[in-house]
């Protein structure tokens, strides 16, 4: 069995049925003790960049969104059954080259995690994807807001959509995520966690 633990905000923490832990952008909530095989930083703004909060497996790795930015191209890096392909990531706060989202395969499944960004030219080819769970920032400040980020949803056409990132210093609102009215509209709480 994989799963996926919302830590709250933009922090996730993935355990493959081969025992891959895989961390994306550390720095909000739970749920930090177990070592990494990898850690995913998006970018390097301060609420998603707390590497130190993870200990890293012996062949434990970080990769920051450098290492995904090769150009116009990104780089697709495999860990035992979790393959992340790097994918466009951008707006005003986070300039394309210096910010990533991820897609990641893990047993089956095809998680977008969008982290810091809003419409981007990539998501308009992303329904042949046929992504599982887009998890989509709906801040409004930093980020797109609610009503573009379910534009984004129908775009991408995953079959469930997961609002995240949703107010500055917090973890989660559930009056936020509620007015995320996107098709398939999945509210998952800090704390809980998604299995397949």
């Amino acid at each position: 069995m994989t799963e996926l633990l919302y830590q709250g905000h933009g922090s996730y923490r993935l355990i493959s049925d081969q025992g891959v832990t895989v961390y994306v952008d550390p720095f909000a909530g739970e749920g930090y003790d177990l070592p990494a095989d990898l850690v995913l930083v998006s970018h390097e703004h301060g609420d998603h960049n707390q590497v130190g909060l993870v200990t890293l497996k012996p062949e434990g790795k970080i990769l920051r969104e450098t290492d995904f930015i090769d150009g116009a191209q990104y780089r697709t890096f495999t860990v035992g059954d979790v393959t992340v392909r790097g994918t466009e990531a951008y707006n005003k706060n986070h300039p394309k080259n210096q910010c990533v989202g991820f897609l990641i395969e893990v047993e089956g499944k095809k998680l977008y995690i969008a982290c810091d960004t809003s419409e981007t030219e990539q998501m308009h080819t992303m329904s042949g994807e046929q992504i599982d769970y887009a998890f989509l920032p709906i801040d409004g400040v930093y980020n797109m807001d609610a009503k573009e980020a379910a534009h984004c949803a129908e775009l991408i056409g995953a079959k469930h959509n997961v609002p995240v990132h949703m107010a500055p210093g917090q973890l989660f609102s559930q009056q936020a995520a509620e007015s995320f009215a996107a098709p398939n509209r999945l509210i998952v709480h800090p704390g809980e966690k998604i299995s397949w």
